[in-house]
């Protein structure tokens, strides 16, 4: 499925796929971008779709998986790999990738909830701590 949206998201400019209307988004949905990420073992170029909030100049990302057990492969390749590039709506941007350290994260996970509240249910269920990904500007190569 997430093939068909970042098809259809590309094609419409974000305008078709680029908000989240499932679980707590039917009643508040929520932005979504295309996040490029290469594969850490194969150099192979993927894309993502996620839901995203912005903070300041950065945009915030959760490695969430849906509260599975491990990290999202997109989350691997980006430690790898952190300079990448992400597209809101029509528009493509270069960024680099981090992690939030632990007081960061204390500050952004609540704005995240207001965002898409599930993350908190997908907490509950991960026995891991899900990371919130930091996508700063960068100027582009």
């Amino acid at each position: 499925m997430a093939k068909v949206q970042v098809w259809v998201y590309r094609r419409t400019r974000g305008r078709l796929g680029g908000t989240w209307r499932i679980a707590a988004g039917f009643r508040k949905p929520a932005p979504v971008l295309l996040l490029e990420h290469r594969g850490r073992k194969s150099g192979r170029l993927y894309t993502t779709p996620l839901l995203y909030m912005a903070d300041g100049p950065d945009t915030v990302v959760v490695a969430s998986q849906g509260g599975l057990p491990k990290n999202p492969q997109w989350y691997l390749n980006l430690r790898s790999h952190p300079d990448t590039h992400i597209q809101i709506r029509a528009e493509r941007r270069p960024v680099r990738a981090r992690t939030a350290d632990p007081q960061e994260r204390s500050r952004l996970w609540p704005l995240l909830l207001e965002v898409y509240a599930d993350f908190e249910l997908y907490q509950s269920w991960a026995e891991r701590e899900i990371p919130v990904v930091v996508l700063q500007p960068r100027a582009d190569e």
